[in-house]
């Protein structure tokens, strides 16, 4: 009986790295993902081939697309080598790329989601699913196309794209994201994005996210939120207090606008925070009412995890090397986008996964560039480079940051045409009418 050829590394290959991908995109999801895009006849790029390429190259260092897609296309022919094998061209790949649909991408996301949510990877804080949302954008090519239908604000501007991110403020996972044109909306971004958090989450936003109606809607939807403030929000209080005593208090956030169509004042809780190396005073609103529930050392904690979306940016678009896309359609600039952001969640839960607790019991953070480095050194082995190495999983356990203590401040790099900072005053504080005083404690006018 003639014997077929193996695919090189396909018997003796180490499950590791598929072995890992597995665990959170398992057969089932892959059904669900082929569902999304049904072939209507049999094609050389299949789903996964697409998929596992596209990931692979987001992972990957090397200079040019080619050379990132034929290590990539390497990588995929290893870890299936039972399957048929993807095509060898750039062009086909792309047109397989510009099939997929958008959804396809929710769908994977949404599989690694419950998967954390099931493994209690993620951990909360006094209760609360923490969530930080910020946004940036990203820059394109200066094709035709996307000169037309990516338009940026400036004159001189390359078209740009806004990405909305919701990242986990313990662990920096990213967990929900959306893509958009680089003038949308983050707070419409925000909107969307909620239905996708989880019971008793609570979304800590910077000033740019001040909105009653999005804030009404999330505690609508049984969320909380926690709200850095400036000058231009007018609180409502039941009695006079000097601003510099004021640490905390409930009031009452119904902006004029919201009482003239006849919308109900939000409840509110207005918390102040001493401010470090005289940066200003924090002024967080937020909706636990509750001291108990959430204490002010708390709330001032959650508000500086904030930096971890920043942190996830920079992790992103530097250490990924995403600062400008590289597809030259809207189809492949989108696509893109959506899979470097899974790629990032996909690279970070691994590392969760072999979750570690240092000496002092607190739980490690995991490094989006340790993991990389740890991908990379993978994939090229997967590539057919021989290295001789330690283990796959071996190095993702290995993928934490360091928790050093800091002896002394960060420096900042003074850049040119830089706006100085301003520190923001704090929100205007009204006496509320005799009227509204039962407005302050809704229970007790509700028994």
């Amino acid at each position: 009986m003639r014997s077929t050829r193996r695919s090189r590394g396909g018997a003796g290959a180490p499950p590791g790295f598929f072995a890992c991908l597995r665990h959170f995109l398992t057969p089932a999801v892959w059904k669900q993902a082929q569902a999304c895009c049904p072939a209507k006849r049999k094609r050389r790029w299949g789903v996964q081939a697409v998929v596992l390429v596209l990931l692979a190259m987001c992972w990957l260092t090397h200079d040019t697309a080619e050379e990132r897609f034929q290590v990539a296309c390497a990588v995929a022919i290893t870890c299936r080598p039972k399957r048929r094998r993807p095509g060898r061209t750039v062009p086909g790949f792309l047109k397989a790329v510009h099939r997929l649909p958008a959804r396809l991408f929710a769908v994977l996301a949404a599989a690694v989601r419950r998967r954390l949510l099931e493994r209690r990877l993620l951990p909360r804080l006094e209760g609360w699913f923490a969530v930080g949302c910020d946004g940036s954008r990203l820059n394109c090519p200066r094709t035709e196309e996307l000169e037309a239908r990516l338009p940026s604000k400036g004159k001189v501007a390359a078209p740009q794209v806004w990405v909305t991110t919701l990242v986990h403020l313990l662990t920096g996972v990213p967990w929900a994201w959306r893509v958009g044109r680089g003038y949308a909306s983050e707070r419409d971004h925000l909107e969307r994005l909620a239905g996708a958090l989880p019971a008793r989450s609570l979304v800590v936003a910077d000033a740019g996210y001040v909105s009653y109606l999005l804030m009404t809607k999330l505690v609508v939807a049984g969320h909380a939120f926690v709200l850095r403030l400036s000058s231009h929000v007018q609180l409502f209080t039941a009695a006079a207090v000097p601003v510099g005593r004021y640490q905390q208090g409930r009031v009452l956030w119904w902006p004029q606008e919201a009482r003239r169509r006849g919308l109900p004042p939000l409840p509110a809780r207005l918390v102040r925070v001493p401010g470090k190396r005289g940066a200003g005073d924090l002024w967080l609103l937020t909706s636990v009412l509750e001291k108990k529930a959430l204490s002010r050392p708390a709330v001032g904690r959650l508000y500086r995890l904030r930096w971890e979306s920043e942190c996830f940016f920079r992790a992103y678009k530097r250490t990924l090397g995403k600062v400008k896309l590289w597809g030259r359609t809207v189809k492949a600039v989108h696509r893109e986008a959506l899979a470097s952001l899974l790629a990032v969640q996909l690279l970070l839960a691994q590392v969760l996964r072999q979750r570690r607790r240092d000496d002092r019991g607190a739980a490690a953070v995991p490094s989006a560039a340790k993991a990389l480095t740890a991908v990379r050194q993978e994939l090229l082995r997967l590539g057919s480079v021989r290295r001789r190495l330690p283990s796959y999983r071996e190095r993702l356990r290995q993928s934490w940051r360091d928790r050093r203590p800091r002896r002394a401040a960060k420096t900042r790099k003074p850049w040119p045409r830089q706006k100085t900072y301003d520190v923001p005053r704090p929100p205007k504080l009204l006496i509320a009418p005799a009227d509204w005083k039962d407005l302050f404690y809704p229970r007790l006018r509700a028994s």
